[in-house]
């Protein structure tokens, strides 16, 4: 069984029921290690030789993946480049399924989109397309140099791209290790009627503004308090400093254009185009 990060109850009216809570996915990718150019000894974040104790100069960083136990291969700055996708600035979309069959524990992070220039049209037919199928749409996108999985969907009158967590990040359920009394349980007709009447009793509308995180709002009316008394520090912050660029801007009227000027169905790739990796990218 999967390490459990935190062990506690559901409780819903006199219920409880023991629970632990166990990570659903797993991050992967290509951990890049700081190594000592001159001695391949690794190299801390404050780029200091872990054997020798002595500070490492930029000059002497290169990147290295660990192939095997204490053995790593290096890479160039340039062959990490290359490796990285063509950022397109479209959201390539390249099939539809139906919504329900996206697994909870594959959605990841969802981000709004909003029509830019003259794609309303466009935009709303895709939303409308979407609703009236009860479709959504698997796409590739890249974002940062990195390639995402996503799933774009219709949400009132917007649509929503939700980022998905690639299949190989996901973890099985058979990690739990469920006993038969869990996945065979033998319930009588007695309980499973006083369960269900308790969930109706319980029952109410999904009403978001009434939940808040009460430590925020703790420390937030504290903040408050103090500036108000006066006690404020001033800090000076770089001068010059420049405004991140991203790679966020997303544009559908082309993607979309096309596909609808064609009149053809996306083909769908045989395989994905992300190589499965073995750890994540860490500096």
């Amino acid at each position: 069984m999967a390490r459990a990060i935190w062990k506690g109850a559901i409780s819903f009216g006199l219920v409880h029921i023991p629970v632990a809570l166990v990570s659903a996915t797993s991050s992967r990718g290509v951990d890049f290690d700081w190594l000592d150019s001159r001695s391949m000894d690794p190299v801390g974040y404050k780029r200091v030789n872990k054997v020798t104790g002595k500070e490492v100069t930029r000059e002497h960083i290169v990147k290295g993946v660990q192939y095997e136990k204490g053995r790593y291969v290096v890479l160039s700055e340039e062959e990490i480049r290359s490796a990285h996708p063509l950022s397109t600035q479209t959201i390539d979309i390249f099939s539809f399924v139906d919504g329900k069959q996206i697994p909870l524990q594959n959605i990841d992070t969802p981000y709004y989109l909003a029509p830019d220039k003259r794609g309303g049209k466009v935009y709303a037919l895709l939303r409308e397309t979407l609703s009236k199928t009860g479709k959504v749409a698997l796409a590739r996108v890249v974002l940062h140099t990195r390639q995402h999985l996503a799933a774009l969907m219709p949400l009132e009158s917007a649509l929503v791209l939700v980022m998905l967590r690639w299949p190989a990040e996901v973890r099985s359920l058979d990690e739990l290790a469920l006993g038969s009394d869990v996945t065979r349980p033998e319930l009588a007709k007695g309980e499973r009627d006083m369960a269900r009447r308790l969930v109706e009793d319980m029952s109410a509308e999904w009403t978001p503004d009434d939940y808040r995180d009460g430590f925020e709002d703790k420390i937030m009316a504290l903040v408050d308090k103090k500036a108000r008394e006066g006690r404020i520090e001033d800090v000076e912050t770089a001068f010059g400093e420049e405004e991140r660029k991203t790679a966020d801007v997303i544009d559908l009227t082309e993607l979309l254009k096309r596909s609808l000027g064609s009149g053809k169905a996306a083909t769908r790739p045989k395989t994905a185009s992300k190589p499965v990796a073995r750890k994540k990218v860490s500096k």
